[in-house]
């Protein structure tokens, strides 16, 4: 892990998204921000409602300086979001640093903090279009192998957006970083390192017996 010097910082977009616990693992360059962002397609959304924070786990997706996600019309996390500030949060475990001391244990990890006010898509086919790309994003080709989608579908599905350009990143890479006078201490230090892995697809008992899987499903990737 590289630390940086005072001059070597970026400024963050805002105030309250500048990193001030353990600022030397701070990013704030759209770069950044996007790779995190495209590496998963899991995001926490956190919101208040009634005065009380709820964080809502969510599939997500990126269209150039935007991110998109989509639940039911009904929620109540919709009928929230156009109200206030929220926060998108995105995590990514890369390793378990094994220090020579329990204080110095740590994580290497990117993470990617987005604020900002959410927008609500409310014409149907802006929807639609959406929907598609979110499907798509995640196996190439898919919307059109699908049966096609019901407007009542597209009535009852929500789709937000939010802006990235309020945004913070945190990258922790490397081994363990001990008290000095620890590195003479005789007890294993090191990292463990962690990635995500695709298996192979597993086929559903019911698909019909003339119907292929499409080389596509093969390309879903992770991390």
């Amino acid at each position: 892990m590289t630390n940086r010097t005072d001059d070597e910082y970026p400024e963050a977009p805002s105030d309250r998204t500048h990193v001030k616990r353990y600022h030397w693992l701070a990013r704030y360059d759209q770069e950044t921000v996007k790779a995190i962002l495209d590496a998963t397609p899991l995001a926490h959304v956190g919101c208040m409602m009634n005065g009380v924070p709820f964080v809502t786990p969510t599939f997500f997706w990126r269209e150039g300086d935007r991110v998109y996600w989509h639940g039911s019309s009904a929620g109540r996390l919709f009928k929230a979001l156009e109200h206030q500030d929220i926060c998108l949060t995105v995590s990514l475990l890369d390793g378990l640093v094994i220090a020579r001391s329990a204080y110095n244990f740590n994580c290497n990890f990117r993470s990617v903090m987005l604020l900002g006010r959410a927008e609500l898509i409310s014409d149907a086919a802006v929807k639609a279009e959406k929907l598609r790309n979110f499907v798509d994003g995640l196996i190439p080709g898919e919307w059109e192998r699908l049966r096609p989608v019901h407007a009542k579908e597209i009535e009852a599905t929500a789709v937000a957006s939010l802006s990235i350009a309020e945004a913070s990143c945190k990258v922790r890479t490397g081994p363990p970083l001990d008290d000095e006078e620890d590195y003479a201490f005789p007890s294993w230090a090191g990292v463990i390192p962690i990635r995500y892995q695709v298996l192979p697809p597993e086929p559903d008992p019911r698909n019909l017996p003339d119907v292929p899987m499409p080389e596509d499903i093969l390309k879903f990737r992770l991390g």
